[in-house]
């Protein structure tokens, strides 16, 4: 069983939001980079499949999450160097299968491809299924668990319905959201031996059409309102009040 897993160098977005001046990207030259909390998870289901290989479309500074993918398991990693900010979801998705393609050429070939759901700094949920489009396989998305067994992948979610499992034939392209694992932490040993992994470098197959994004916008503050109740004990009634207005308490 032999995965491919996608991630992308993205802004840390624990801290505040800052775009760029442009508006085309995430500013992250005071936040730190990452890879998002749905790839961490993608890497943990690879790794726990089984021959796990880690890839990226990224700058050189990309090199830094694919050591820490290898850091926590994966086995092999190739580097599609290139400027992010000019691919756009169709072209990421090209580079995607072109490397699947190659691999499949070359006697390996991959059964799997898993991504996050979503990019997450531009927000894009399109790269899986334009992937999927662009290899012919099947494909599911926004699942939090994934298992192979018979040539099959079961695929597992919440749904509108409540919990839902998607079966398809391999191979099969899966993107994963975040909380249906827990992604482990690398070890020292893993540092050390992922410093020593050889990374497959490449080049794009083609000029990117680029992203075709207008701007990002970020979203308003949430409006935070206080009401003081009063001080001490002699707040207690209003306090109740306020729990019996929200259906806390009833009398």
């Amino acid at each position: 069983m032999t995965t491919l897993v996608c991630i992308k160098r993205v802004v840390d977005s624990s801290s505040e939001v800052v775009l760029t001046d442009d508006a085309q990207a995430v500013d992250g030259r005071y936040a730190g980079f990452t890879m998002s909390a749905h790839e961490e998870c993608a890497v943990e289901i690879a790794v726990q499949l089984g021959d796990a290989t880690v890839m990226t479309l990224g700058d050189a500074d990309a090199v830094e999450q694919l050591r820490a993918a290898l850091a926590v398991g994966c086995t092999a990693a190739t580097h599609v160097v290139a400027d992010p900010q000019t691919f756009g979801p169709a072209d990421v998705a090209r580079e995607i299968a072109a490397v699947v393609r190659d691999s499949q050429e070359s006697g390996g070939g991959h059964d799997l491809v898993l991504l996050g759901n979503d990019a997450a700094d531009s927000g894009d949920f399109q790269v899986g299924i334009r992937l999927a489009y662009e290899l012919g396989w099947p494909v599911v998305n926004g699942v939090t668990n994934v298992s192979v067994a018979d040539g099959q992948v079961a695929a597992s979610g919440a749904g509108p319905d409540g919990h839902e499992t998607y079966r398809l034939p391999l191979p099969a392209v899966v993107t994963v959201l975040e909380g249906g694992v827990e992604p482990r932490y690398p070890t020292v040993p893993g540092r050390m031996k992922a410093k020593k992994v050889a990374i497959d470098e490449r080049t794009p197959t083609a000029e990117p059409a680029g992203p075709g994004r207008v701007r990002l916008l970020l979203p308003p503050p949430a409006p935070s309102d206080v009401q003081i109740l009063g001080k001490g004990a002699e707040a207690a009634p209003a306090v109740v009040d306020v729990l019996e207005q929200l259906g806390v308490l009833s009398r």
